[in-house]
């Protein structure tokens, strides 16, 4: 049957060998299962979103579980999928901003426009217009989005660590109590997981949160909590789209529902060359069965939205399964089910997750190794450098991802206007200008 299903004879592998790869895989991104619930269960400033920690952790995994199925059976690659580091940051911001505009409990608008950015990009998918969404931001742009997101993350992981902290005549300081526990916990945590990432042991973000969290325990920061059981709350349906019917809301909605369909298209987009050129997958540069992996990209994160979490997308860390050995879907298959096995440890999960300084180090190192998309920026064409760079300090600076992009997405097209090459901006780039500019002049936050 696995023969059948796989075709592992022909991808020159084994059933062994695959499950293998799909464990390493799982461990390579198995801390989203402790940021995850974290991120979403509270906003940047620590306020609760409104989002029950335990409803997040139980669509975190069911959600995983059934992308990662996907894209074994139908498109038959070992990428796995989950919310995305980036998206639930971006989620988060969009709860932010609804909440002062005056929308009743925001997370369930957030989680409307998510569902519906996921129906959008199943209707891309099948339409075959994804291109033209890919093709309108250019990769300076692109790359600028990832930059600034990887920042921000760090920025945040910073800030929850207690390492650095507002200061009466400043915006930051560090903090002068570097024996905080807190910071302590973090530094260490820090280190750890730099030494093991530098010895290339796998997992190493999810063993440097296991020992973070064993410190906590040990200081008596943490309580134990145990290690099996459930999830007590869920999230089943609880999103609202019906506001950006209305009149005098949509415009607000609407630049957030672009920027949540942007994101999916150009992580996933992103993440399946970068496999499947380190697989060797592609043939004449095209990726075979790249519909039915979008398809399995797009069902992830509508179904993730009607379960309660944020964006679905393709992740990088599944090339760490294909440089063990994966080159089937049975590494995805292998991956889904591990993550849906761990909603067996809810209470471990939460125990780790209520400690912000725990989970600080994983947010500062996955937001380095965002920021290395820095050097695909085309730094000698000021009409593309000064956009990306504007998204890159926006973000984190006006602590939003959406008002960020908002400075890069509208400089771009001016820019090019006055250089004479407004030909090089597509009339969807203009509009999403346009409503930005839109939404800021008559929508003011």
């Amino acid at each position: 049957m696995l023969e059948r299903l796989f075709r592992l004879g022909e991808n020159r592998t084994r059933v062994r060998t695959e499950v293998l790869a799909g464990v390493t895989t799982f461990m390579t991104m198995s801390y989203i299962l402790f940021v995850q619930p974290a991120v979403l269960s509270t906003d940047f400033a620590g306020n609760p979103t409104g989002i029950p920690h335990d409803a997040v952790l139980l669509a975190t995994c069911l959600a995983s579980c059934l992308a990662c199925l996907l894209m074994g059976l139908l498109a038959n690659y070992p990428i796995a999928q989950a919310p995305g580091m980036g998206e639930n940051f971006y989620f988060v911001s969009v709860v932010m901003g609804l909440t002062a505009a005056g929308f009743p409990e925001a997370w369930k608008v957030a989680l409307g426009l998510t569902f519906l950015a996921g129906v959008l990009f199943l209707l891309l998918t099948v339409g075959r217009a994804r291109v033209a969404l890919i093709d309108g931001v250019s990769p300076s742009l692109k790359n600028g989005i990832a930059v600034g997101i990887g920042i921000f993350i760090a920025f945040i992981g910073l800030r929850n660590s207690g390492l650095v902290v507002s200061a009466p005549g400043t915006l930051l300081r560090l903090n002068p109590d570097v024996t905080d526990p807190g910071v302590v916990i973090f530094l260490a945590g820090l280190l750890f997981t730099g030494m093991l990432m530098i010895l290339r042991v796998r997992g190493a973000i999810l063993w440097g949160i296991l020992s973070a969290a064993v410190l906590a325990l040990l200081t008596g920061q943490q309580t134990w909590h145990g290690v099996m059981g459930l999830p007590r709350e869920h999230a089943f349906l609880a999103f609202d789209f019906h506001w950006v019917l209305r009149p005098e809301t949509y415009m607000i909605l609407f630049p957030y529902l672009l920027v949540f369909l942007f994101m999916d298209v150009f992580d996933t987009t992103g993440t399946l060359i970068a496999v499947a050129e380190q697989g060797g997958f592609l043939k004449g540069n095209q990726l075979p069965r790249a519909q039915r992996a979008l398809y399995s990209d797009a069902l992830g994160t509508t179904v993730g939205a009607c379960l309660g979490t944020s964006t679905v997308t393709s992740y990088i860390e599944s090339s760490a399964g294909v440089v063990a050995g994966g080159r089937t879907g049975l590494v995805s298959v292998t991956a889904g089910l591990l993550f849906l096995s761990a909603l067996f440890f809810t209470p471990l999960v939460e125990m780790v997750g209520g400690y912000p300084a725990i989970t600080a180090p994983a947010l500062v190192l996955v937001g380095c190794m965002m920021a290395r998309n820095t050097v695909r920026i085309d730094w000698d064409d000021v009409t593309e450098a000064v956009p990306a760079f504007l998204i890159m300090i926006g973000i984190p600076l006006t602590y939003s991802i959406s008002d960020g992009l908002a400075a890069g997405f509208v400089t771009y097209p001016v820019l090019k206007l006055i250089s004479g090459r407004g030909r090089e901006v597509t009339p969807l780039l203009y509009g999403v200008a346009a409503l930005f500019v839109a939404r800021y002049v008559f929508f003011p936050m």
